[in-house]
């Protein structure tokens, strides 16, 4: 698990440009929450990032979502912006405390009218709609239940699942059902810095679980009430794990980061079992008998694609009780640790480039983590569902020149090239984010769009990046960089 060596293409003499196939889809994300603002407009119920969102000192700033982007109100204008972008799909997610407002029981039609309003927008101008079920914000009444630490929230999304694929499934070809359980699981039982904010182990890992149940279930809710042409999915926040040194320890500690950050949600869904490293290094906090009979084979539901979010690569080394321990989290001392079981590792500094939010800039991890995948799960196809970078991004005279947002999806683009080119079936490319949006215990501070946002009037501004991008939709290739 060391670092691969990997030297991004150079741009063929003559042509210019690392074309792309034909088929590959050029995307856009973005998620409920961060955007769509109207928290009590519309019928629709709290979540758990509302209730976090409004408990002083859990976001920066003080912000909440209350207004985010006011995508609610804006939807019509932010198609137009993915159209004018050239963008062949837009990936979103479906509020599910706008939809069943409780997370049980009574459908809210005012709620669900409004997606079924965005699809049309998008199919009206020629956009494929990608809809994600799940992107962690749970109805509050389900989290005062139990959260993700109880099983009942897996059979609630299934039936979740089940009314959006109804009023949805005859426009909608692409789902999700939901995005980087990671984070749901690890920062919002582990660290405490996603909602719901608990600091708890052994929750932590039993939400894993139930949000890969969840997953299953909704995946064979959906599977029943789609037309049989529908590809469905799930998306995982992976990363290329990397030993510091050769060292017997160093690997043994990327072995069980591994386990956390991969393998976890990885063998699961693809081979219908949890590692058993994973279950022994775990063995002190959990005894996993929340994991009954037939749950894995439920979570085993086949896919038709794998969605992959990355943004960076981890570097760790064994901890030695000497100092104090660096911990891969962000937060600082708010935070508890994300990663059960790994007392004894410690996350290190990487060198080189870096975004706004600390992370290094490395495409060669992108390589590294798509290669695995073809190589572990051959005919598997993938999606990069969300990849970009946050940096600060001043609006100069009407306009935003992020010269190294453009060099960081540059990067990550040719190393997605490569990837194809060694076999890699890898079907497409989402930017995150379109807009600057809410994001989540950082509040408004980092900005990850090719949009620039101005918070205060809504302004919408299409900065360098966004102008990048659309060029490259536009020749199907990544020029290169003068």
């Amino acid at each position: 698990m060391t670092a691969t060596e990997y030297v991004a293409e150079p741009t063929p003499s003559g042509e210019g440009l690392l074309r792309f196939p034909e088929t590959f889809v050029w995307g856009a994300s973005t998620a409920a929450y961060q955007i769509e603002g109207a928290v009590a407009e519309g019928g629709r119920g709290p979540s758990i990032w509302d209730t976090f969102s409004h408990t002083p000192g859990k976001v920066d700033n003080g912000d909440n979502g209350d207004m985010a982007t006011d995508h609610y109100h804006r939807y019509r204008d932010d198609v137009e912006l993915v159209a004018g972008l050239g963008v062949g799909a837009y990936r979103f997610s479906i509020s599910w405390p706008r939809v069943v407002p409780g997370g049980r029981g009574p459908l809210n039609s005012e709620g669900l009218d409004f997606y079924s309003r965005l699809v049309d927008a998008l199919l009206e101008r020629g956009i494929t709609p990608v809809a994600t079920l799940y992107h962690w914000d749970l109805p509050q009444e389900l989290e005062d239940a139990g959260g993700w630490g109880c099983r009942e929230t897996a059979e609630r999304l299934a039936e979740y699942a089940s009314v959006v694929a109804r009023a949805l499934g005859d426009r909608v070809s692409l789902w999700t059902t939901m995005n980087e359980p990671w984070c749901s699981a690890f920062l919002g039982y582990g660290s405490g810095v996603h909602a719901p904010g608990r600091t708890e182990p052994a929750t932590t890992l039993a939400a894993a679980h139930h949000l890969l149940l969840g997953h299953g279930l909704a995946t064979r809710a959906l599977r029943a009430g789609l037309p049989a042409s529908a590809q469905l999915s799930i998306t995982l926040n992976l990363a290329a794990i990397r030993s510091a040194t050769d060292s017997a320890a160093d690997v043994d500690a990327a072995r069980r980061v591994d386990a956390l950050a991969n393998r976890i949600f990885l063998d699961p869904l693809l081979a219908g079992r949890y590692p058993a490293d994973l279950l022994a290094d775990t063995e002190a906090i959990t005894d996993w008998a929340f994991v009954r009979p037939g749950d894995t084979e439920v979570i085993a539901t086949p896919l038709d694609l794998l969605g992959v979010n990355y943004y960076m690569p981890t570097l760790v080394a064994a901890y030695d009780g000497d100092g104090p321990r660096a911990e891969a989290d962000g937060h600082g001392a708010r935070a508890a640790s994300p990663w059960p079981g790994c007392e004894r590792v410690q996350f290190l500094e990487q060198p080189g480039e870096h975004t706004a939010m600390d992370w290094p800039v490395d495409g060669s991890g992108l390589y590294e983590l798509l290669t695995r995948l073809h190589r572990e799960h051959p005919g598997l196809p993938l999606l990069i569902t969300e990849n970009g970078a946050a940096y600060d991004d001043p609006l100069e005279d009407g306009a935003v020149h992020d010269v190294r947002r453009i060099a960081y999806l540059h990067e990550h683009l040719a190393a997605a090239h490569a990837a194809i080119e060694r076999g890699v079936d890898l079907r497409g490319y989402f930017v995150w984010s379109l807009l600057d949006n809410f994001e989540w215990a950082y509040g408004y501070s980092k900005r990850f769009g090719i949009v620039h946002v101005d918070f205060a009037t809504q302004q919408r501004t299409l900065k360098d990046s966004a102008h990048w991008y659309r060029e490259v939709i536009s020749a199907n290739g990544v020029p290169a960089l003068s």
